[in-house]
């Protein structure tokens, strides 16, 4: 008898928790993406509130946006090519803006800003302001004008000032890479090539597993851009003009298997003979 009573009591904490759990895990992920990242006060406020727990309360704001970019992450996974709601870019960088002004020496606000405030929201300048804000604080750091130097190269075209942070990436760093990318012009034949390597580097070394899912996925969606510029390429050579289709590489046997979109696109040629996707590079999101 004396032993049955702990037994039942921990069969009826079981089973509590168990009736507790599924209904709040239902709950959490029926709710609104924007209420789960809620809301948090103004950095003027927070700045006075937060005393001399600064680097704490930025890392609390850095881990709230992981949190809430997690979800969306699964989210998009779970629901296939197309997502219910967007995710509130906004106000993410709102909070890491605030992190950083907090703590201008937290790594992991300006590693995760770069992730999304570039590819998924484009706000290229926004992202480069605050990579160059926090090359002020950490003067050790190769990982932050390396971000900007593929930045200014990559999405805003501007060879001089990619040049200049690479430069800069490469005495920090000692790699070959960045001290090569600074002594050389980056032609648009070449950036793919860039944005390949970039993502590959961006894989192996994410900590977080959902920004690393989001890296892989726009990788592979820029693998496949690869193979068809590079089956493209070959065509042209051969046969003296360019392809008309996509498909019609696949039918001439330049290119197989074809390559599919991982966001649920269609890769097509513009009128520029550039590979373009229906998607965008994004995940599409269902109308209500």
């Amino acid at each position: 008898m004396t032993y049955r009573a702990p037994v039942i009591i921990l069969l009826i904490g079981l089973i509590s928790y168990t009736l507790l759990i599924v209904p709040f895990t239902s709950y959490m992920r029926s709710k609104p993406i924007e209420e789960k990242l809620g809301y948090v006060p103004s950095i003027k406020i927070l700045k006075p509130m937060s005393v001399d727990q600064k680097e704490l309360t930025a890392a609390a704001l850095v881990f709230k946006v992981m949190m809430y970019f997690g979800d969306v992450v699964g989210r998009s996974q779970d629901e296939g090519p197309v997502v219910t709601e967007q995710p509130d870019l906004q106000g993410m960088s709102r909070l890491l803006h605030g992190a950083v002004q907090l703590d201008p020496y937290n790594m992991d606000a300006y590693y995760f800003a770069q992730g999304f405030l570039t590819w998924d929201a484009g706000q290229i300048k926004v992202a480069n302001d605050m990579l160059q804000y926090g090359m002020k604080y950490r003067t050790w750091d190769w990982y932050l004008p390396f971000f900007a130097g593929f930045n200014s190269a990559f999405f805003l075209k501007d060879y001089g000032k990619a040049a200049e942070f690479y430069q800069r990436a490469g005495k920090l760093s000692g790699q070959q890479l960045h001290i090569n990318l600074a002594g050389r012009y980056l032609q648009e034949s070449g950036h793919t090539d860039l944005a390949i390597a970039y993502l590959t580097g961006m894989v192996k070394t994410a900590k977080n597993e959902a920004v690393k899912k989001s890296y892989q996925t726009r990788l592979a969606a820029f693998q496949g851009v690869r193979r068809i510029e590079q089956a493209r390429d070959r065509f042209l050579a051969e046969r003296g003009n360019r392809p008309v289709s996509v498909n019609q590489l696949v039918q001439s046997g330049y290119l197989a298997p074809a390559p599919v979109d991982p966001y649920g696109g269609r890769f097509f040629f513009d009128d520029a003979g550039k590979v373009s996707t229906t998607s965008k590079f994004a995940f599409a999101t269902k109308n209500k």
